[in-house]
């Protein structure tokens, strides 16, 4: 009789969920753990954000006023005027930006640019205090020798890493995806940087301790898969992290296929003490609730 009633109990729950508008069910289902009211408690995975996501919702200042009330203690992705205000706060500059995923050392013509770039981001980010300033391969291109272009990328970072060694700040090479076609940034067709391995053999080419892996957990997703594994075996070349639910590069709910809690654990478990930066696209009518949810998701 119990495991008829609870048969009955489940069929009619089903039927109603069947009944409810597809929008209104998926909003149901992916805010049903979020605690409207939730700061950050445990703070071992040190949260960041990553302001672009965000640009449509708030100024970068309004944005660092949510971050502060969540409880996440850094940002980046925001322009660099709002760097001070941003550190009065009291929150700190986890990344800075340099020269874009588009013009690349893998390409001859960028070279120069890009040296220069690095340099300047460098000296920003030793302004700052922050310790980690972002690279990319950049984009394949017509006559392309591939071994040519990674020699190419790593004499470029070995030619500025003298400055970020003085400054103690690292490069972070970001793997990107080159799969998804449907957004210009959710994906990155024709990047030269797009398997993981790659890019690590890239760094261990280089070969400093000041040059490390930005390991994008979304384009990891999509590209190569086995996140954990790989978080295992390039824990000691991992100098960043940012996370996105995927496909679609949204909030980190349960219409996601990413399972974030246990990828946590396994960076804790590395030892890794750097900061995970948020980068989903916000879907949620409420964006800052859609940020604080993944805040309680990562306060492992």
């Amino acid at each position: 009789m119990t495991s008829r009633r609870r048969f009955l109990t489940s069929a009619s729950l089903l039927a109603g969920a069947t009944a409810v508008p597809p929008s209104d069910l998926r909003a149901q289902l992916i805010r049903a753990d979020v605690d409207p009211n939730f700061v950050v408690k445990n703070g071992r995975i040190r949260q960041s954000i990553m302001g672009w996501c965000f640009n449509a919702h708030f100024k970068p200042l309004e944005l660092a006023q949510h971050c502060k009330s969540i409880g996440l203690v850094a940002m980046e992705g925001i322009p660099r005027e709002a760097y001070p205000e941003v550190k009065k706060m009291g929150l700190e500059i986890s990344l800075v930006s340099s020269h874009g995923f588009a013009k690349g050392p893998c390409d001859p013509k960028f070279r120069d640019e890009v040296i220069t770039n690095l340099k300047e981001s460098i000296a920003v980010a030793a302004g700052v205090g922050c310790k980690n300033v972002i690279t990319f391969t950049g984009m394949r291109f017509d006559g392309m020798d591939d071994e040519k272009a990674a020699n190419d990328c790593v004499e470029v970072w070995k030619a500025v890493l003298p400055d970020a060694e003085k400054a103690g700040v690292t490069l972070v090479l970001e793997h990107l995806n080159s799969r998804d076609n449907t957004h210009p940034m959710k994906g990155h067709p024709g990047y030269f940087g797009d398997d993981v391995d790659f890019c690590v053999e890239l760094i261990n080419r280089v070969g400093s301790p000041n040059f490390k892996l930005l390991f994008d957990i979304y384009h990891v997703s999509i590209m190569n898969g086995d996140i954990i594994r790989r978080i295992r075996q390039y824990k000691d070349v991992i100098g960043h992290y940012h996370t996105a639910g995927n496909p679609g590069r949204a909030e980190l709910d349960n219409t996601q296929e990413i399972n974030y809690p246990p990828i946590l654990k396994a960076i804790l478990e590395t030892g890794y003490t750097g900061y995970v930066a948020q980068e989903f696209i916000p879907t949620w009518d409420d964006p800052v609730l859609a940020l604080r949810q993944a805040a309680q998701l990562c306060d492992i």
